[in-house]
C-alpha cells in the first residue's frame, strides 16, 4: 500500500503534460486524419506493422506521444534516442545493439526526437541499418523533412504530417485534465468554459502549452474552502505575453514572410498587416521584414510606382534608427502602400530572363566599341573605337548596338500598362521607333 502511494505521489509530482501523456491510441486527442477508425497510421500501429517513418508537425501535437504509443503496443525492442544529446559514437553503439537484436530475430525501433538537429554525417550513420532492416527508424521533427532530412534516408521513410490541434480538441483535452485522476481529478476546480476556451486559444494548437498553462492557472487560482477558482483574470496574468508558434530559423518563419509577400501582391492590405503583426509580435527582426518589403517594392511594383522603393527604403531606415516597437507603424505604412500600389513584375522578369542568357553565354565578349580604352595598348586594339556619345546628339540617342552580336534584338524589359509604367512603356516605344527609322 505504501509502495502504491509512493508511486502515485511520484506521478503527481511530474508536470501535467507528462502525467497525462496518452498510453494508447484512443487516449490521443487530435490527428483524426491519421488515427481515426480505419485510418492508415492507426492500422499500422494496431497490426504491429510499423515501418520507418517520420512524424512532421508543430510543437505539442503528439509526435513523441505517438512514438510512446507505438512503444507500448509493439513487440519490437524500442530505443528512445535524442538528436540533441547524441553523436555518431552513440548512434553506432545503438546500431550495434540493434544488429545484435536482428540476429536473434528481434525487431528494433529507434525513435529519434528532433531528427532535424542531426547533421548529414549523423543521419548517414543510420542509413545502412535502415536499408538492411536492422532498425525501424521513427523520427520526429518540427521542420520540413524535405529540407532537413537526407534524401536517401527520407526516401526510405513514410512521412506523416501531424496537424496543430483545434480549439475544440484542446478544450476537450483541458476538460479531461480536470477530471482525470492523473490530472486534477482529486481536486475541486472551478473554471468556466469561456476561460478554458481562452487557454485553448492561447495554446495555438499546442497541447503541451495548453496543459502547462492550465496547471499554472490552477496553481495561481484562489483557494477557499477546499475549492480552487480559476478566473479569466487568473489566466491572463499567467499568459501576459502570448508565445506565438514561430521559429526564426524554421519553416514557419518562411511561411509567414511568404504570407506577407503574397498578401501584398494580391493587394490585400488587411491580410498583409495581419501577417506583419504575426511576425513582429513573435519577435522577428524588423530589419529582416524591412529588407523583404524593399525587395517586394521592386519585384512586384517596380516602375508601376517608383515611389514604392523610396517608401520601402525609408521604412528600412526608420527601423534601423528607432527599432521596435516604434518602427511597427513605419513598416505598416510601407506594407499598406505596397499592397495598394499598382503591380508590375516587369523588372523581375527582365532580370531573370537576362540572367538565363548571361549564364548560358558567359564567354560572349563585350563589343569593342563600348569597352573602355584606358591604355595606349587597349586603344591600339580597338577598345572604344566607334563609340557614340549620346549627349552629343540632339535626341540624346544613337543607333549604337550594346548587346553582344549573338543577342542582337533580344528584349528583356517589357513594361506593363500598370500605373506609371505606362509612361516608361511609351518612352521605350519612342526610342525603339526612332532607332528603327534611323537604321532604315
Amino acid at each position: 500500500m505504501n509502495e502504491q502511494m509512493s508511486m502515485l505521489g511520484a506521478e503527481l509530482s511530474q508536470p501535467l503534460p507528462a502525467r497525462l501523456r496518452p498510453q494508447s491510441i484512443d487516449e490521443i486527442v487530435g490527428q483524426r486524419h491519421l488515427l481515426g477508425p480505419g485510418k492508415v497510421l492507426r492500422r499500422i500501429i494496431e497490426q504491429d506493422m510499423v515501418s520507418s517513418m517520420i512524424f512532421w508537425g508543430p510543437p505539442g501535437v503528439g509526435k513523441t506521444t505517438l512514438a510512446n504509443v507505438i512503444a507500448n503496443q509493439t513487440r519490437a525492442s524500442f530505443i528512445n534516442f535524442s538528436a540533441v544529446t547524441s553523436g555518431i559514437r552513440e548512434i553506432r553503439t545503438v546500431m550495434q545493439q540493434a544488429e545484435d537484436n536482428r540476429r536473434f530475430g528481434e525487431k528494433t525501433i529507434v525513435f529519434v526526437d528532433e531528427i532535424h538537429r542531426f547533421n548529414k554525417a549523423q543521419q548517414d550513420a543510420f542509413l545502412p541499418f535502415v536499408e538492411k532492416g536492422s532498425i525501424i527508424l521513427i523520427g520526429a521533427t518540427t521542420e520540413n523533412p524535405s529540407f532537413e532530412v537526407n534524401g536517401a534516408l527520407l526516401s526510405r521513410c513514410k512521412v506523416f504530417v501531424l496537424k496543430a490541434l483545434s480549439e475544440e480538441e484542446l478544450t476537450e483535452l483541458l476538460r479531461r485534465a480536470l477530471t482525470s485522476p492523473k490530472g486534477f481529478g482529486g481536486q475541486k476546480i472551478e473554471i468556466d468554459g469561456d476561460t478554458l476556451g481562452l487557454i485553448a486559444r492561447f495554446a495555438n494548437g499546442d497541447a503541451r502549452t495548453a496543459l502547462s498553462t492550465l496547471e499554472m492557472a490552477v496553481l495561481n487560482g484562489a483557494l477557499e474552502d477546499g475549492v480552487t477558482t480559476v478566473t479569466r483574470e487568473t489566466v491572463e496574468q499567467c499568459t501576459s505575453r502570448k508565445s506565438l508558434l514561430y521559429d526564426k530559423s524554421g519553416e514557419e518563419h518562411y511561411n509567414l514572410i511568404s504570407a506577407l509577400h503574397k498578401s501584398m501582391r494580391n493587394s490585400d492590405p488587411d491580410a498583409a498587416v495581419y501577417w506583419l503583426a504575426r511576425m513582429l509580435e513573435a519577435g522577428e527582426d524588423p530589419l529582416y521584414v524591412a529588407r523583404r518589403v524593399t525587395r517586394f517594392a521592386s519585384e512586384d511594383v517596380g516602375l508601376a510606382d517608383p515611389r514604392a522603393l523610396e517608401i520601402a527604403v525609408a521604412a528600412f531606415q526608420a527601423c534601423h534608427a528607432i527599432g521596435m516597437p516604434e518602427c511597427t507603424v513605419h513598416l505598416t505604412e510601407a506594407v499598406v502602400y505596397l499592397s495598394l500600389a499598382p503591380k508590375s513584375n516587369a523588372l523581375y522578369v527582365a532580370y531573370e530572363t537576362a540572367k538565363k542568357d548571361a549564364l548560358e553565354q558567359l564567354a560572349d565578349p563585350v563589343p569593342l566599341h563600348i569597352r573602355n580604352g584606358v591604355t595606349a595598348l587597349m586603344k591600339d586594339l580597338g577598345y572604344g573605337r566607334g563609340y557614340q556619345y549620346a549627349h552629343d546628339t540632339e535626341e540624346k540617342l544613337t543607333d549604337m548596338r550594346c548587346l553582344p552580336d549573338s543577342l542582337l534584338g533580344r528584349e528583356y524589359y517589357r513594361p506593363t500598362d500598370q500605373g506609371l509604367e505606362t509612361r516608361f512603356k511609351d518612352r521605350l516605344e519612342q526610342i525603339k521607333e526612332w532607332k528603327k527609322r534611323f537604321e532604315s
